[in-house]
């Protein structure tokens, strides 16, 4: 009965993005489609409730319109519509397998593809599914960074599916790396194992409770990222997804942060060794990361909508990092707002011009950008905005 459910779980991820996109094929919102947007949430007593409307509706109007609705629903403030997803993601699988991952676009954060490669795993058991799921990854929906990040939601299924076992997690996600990607898709899963720790358990409550208690200690707040199980390759990805536990250590409450509490926080990176720059930036990293939606109210369907003023609350708050950690932080926001160029780059050009304040920052968000440009777009797009960068950035962009 797991098994079945992380299928379902892991093929509903993929499906969720899928779901969006086909729904956009099939209908107009212009025509009056998706009129449960407005009213699904009312009432609804808590996120449980929530989720179980939209289970409902998925099953009674199928996924893919579900996740059109999902798109387009009046929420209340700082709901996990990443989690939503996953929802939708599960009846997505189940209504159209592995082939649902087709519908997955880059919405909701990739929870519709986690979903379907999930499911996936499930159904088909351990690395049998291996080639299903590489097959799957490689046809899921939007830019270059997609396959790679269908192997991060394939993380949070594998953690499930082993019982949340960290070890034997480790052990599967070591075969889906291949020479071709630099194995990157084993530290996706890893990351995505992270992840599912952090803010999981929809497969098995009670077991996911029992295994944040076993990994996560008041002795040591950086675990489980600092112990021998995570290896060394997997240690840096490990502490970008632990930012969640970092800032429940220092007492921050994420649906109404208190600013002056991420200094507190932005210290407990200091517990790594000074000597591991890699390490210690990917744990200022993780904060910026977490930023951009949080200045959302953690609703990540639409980023490009955040104001300048909401850009300029993540740059403040990435400067209560000690001096060492502002930039590892800022870039990490900037490409949380590029995401793979699934956003708008415009966002991204937003961002560096609300830093142009501070010299050292826009240079390096322009760099950066620069950066992620080349990486992810392809084209004339690619050159188009290449050409707005700043003449000094656009060396690394071509």
């Amino acid at each position: 009965m797991m098994n079945r459910r992380l299928l379902f779980v892991l093929l509903g991820v993929v499906a969720c993005a899928g779901i969006l996109y086909g729904g956009f094929l099939l209908w107009n919102s212009s025509s009056g489609a998706y009129a449960e947007a407005a009213t699904i949430a009312e009432g609804a007593r808590d996120f449980k409730e929530l989720s179980q409307r939209f289970e409902d509706l998925a099953t009674e109007e199928g996924a893919v319109y579900a996740f059109e609705v999902l798109k387009r629903a009046t929420l209340p403030p700082n709901t996990d519509t990443h989690l939503l997803g996953h929802v939708v993601g599960d009846q997505l699988y189940l209504q159209e397998g592995v082939d649902g991952i087709q519908y997955c676009t880059q919405d909701f954060r990739n929870a519709c593809s986690h979903t379907i490669v999930i499911g996936a795993l499930e159904e088909f058991g351990g690395e049998a599914a291996l080639a299903l799921i590489r097959d799957a990854c490689k046809k899921a929906p939007g830019g270059p960074g997609a396959y790679t990040m269908c192997y991060h939601g394939l993380g949070h299924g594998v953690f499930a599916f082993y019982e949340y076992s960290f070890p034997e997690t480790v052990d599967f996600c070591k075969k889906t790396g291949t020479d071709e990607y630099r194995n990157r898709e084993y530290v996706e899963c890893v990351g995505g194992a992270v992840m599912e720790l952090m803010g999981g358990g929809g497969h098995d409550p009670e077991l996911w409770e029992k295994s944040r208690e076993k990994y996560l200690t008041k002795e040591e707040p950086l675990a489980p990222c600092t112990a021998d199980y995570i290896p060394d390759e997997a240690k840096n990805i490990c502490i970008i997804y632990l930012t969640p536990r970092i800032w429940e250590v220092a007492g921050i409450n994420m649906g109404h942060p208190e600013p002056e509490k991420f200094a507190d926080a932005f210290r407990l990176c200091d517990l790594l060794p000074r000597g591991n720059k890699e390490l210690r930036d990917s744990c200022y990293g993780g904060f910026g990361k977490e930023f951009p939606t949080l200045a959302n109210n953690r609703d990540i369907r639409d980023m490009n909508t955040l104001t300048d003023e909401a850009l300029a609350k993540v740059v403040s708050w990435c400067k209560l990092a000690p001096e060492e950690g502002v930039v590892p932080c800022f870039t990490s926001s900037l490409r949380s707002l590029f995401w793979g160029g699934e956003n708008n780059p415009e966002l991204s050009f937003r961002f560096c011009r609300v830093a142009a304040d501070d010299k050292k920052l826009e240079r390096a968000c322009y760099e950066n950008l620069g950066i992620e440009i080349r990486q992810y777009l392809k084209g004339e797009n690619s050159e188009a905005q290449c050409a707005r960068l700043p003449e000094y950035a656009q060396a690394v962009c071509s």
